[in-house]
């Protein structure tokens, strides 16, 4: 049976091949490692092996176990890449070092006020529902570009990217290509998009950061 730090090694080397394939520059693609559901205890192996970017779903579960963990390690970057409620900003601007799930105006204007009162200015994508399923969160593809100017000219919000998660039962690329087409015009150069099966796709399409949790971490048990 192959360990965490395995698995992190293999991932690791198929960013690289990927990089490689699709003609892009060594490193130009951010492994996020998605310890949701996780342990401290199931993540140790993981940083041992080097790996200091991780990516978690809920604000209460990461205040749980990060404290913690960024006692013992230096240099921890924290995603959170889950939906987030108004009420957990002040939690969530605290606890991560970047937002990948913007998706309305009030967590905009909500994130806005808490980066204004503890002095941090957190990087954060706008996550689009490239599929518009209706029980996904995320801004619909035709209301992006008005939400942008918003986050940035009106919200003071720093914009770096979109964010994806297309429907489980759709080809990806074809959502990942839209992505990569509305970042475009609106002048915004990092795409997070591709998880543990479509990855290595997400990088033809110009991904930026990868969320990849159960290729590292194993199967989630959600009990």
């Amino acid at each position: 049976m192959t360990s965490a730090a395995d698995r992190l090694a293999a991932v690791q080397a198929d960013i690289r091949s990927a990089e490689a394939e699709y003609d892009r520059n060594d490193g130009s693609v951010t492994l996020i490692a998605v310890s949701k559901t996780f342990d401290a205890e199931d993540i140790h192996p993981v940083l041992d092996a080097g790996q200091r970017v991780f990516g978690e779903n809920r604000v209460q579960e990461a205040m749980g176990k990060w404290p913690g963990l960024r006692s013992e390690y230096e240099g921890i970057e924290l995603h959170l890449i889950g939906p987030l409620q108004s009420n957990k900003a002040k939690e969530a601007v605290a606890t991560f070092d970047v937002i990948h799930t913007v998706d309305r105006p009030k967590i905009a204007k909500a994130l806005k006020a808490e980066m204004d009162k503890q002095g941090r200015a957190l990087p954060c994508f706008i996550q689009v529902n490239t599929g518009e399923e209706p029980q996904k969160a995320g801004i619909p593809p035709k209301e992006v570009d008005d939400f942008i100017r918003e986050c940035r000219e009106e919200t003071g919000l720093s914009i770096v990217g979109l964010m994806c998660i297309p429907p489980v039962d759709e080809a990806p690329g074809e959502h990942f290509a839209l992505l990569e087409k509305i970042a475009k015009r609106n002048g915004l150069d990092q795409l997070s998009m591709g998880m543990s099966s479509d990855y290595h796709t997400a990088i033809g399409f110009g991904a930026t950061c990868v969320r990849v949790g159960s290729a590292i971490f194993g199967a989630r048990d959600y009990g």
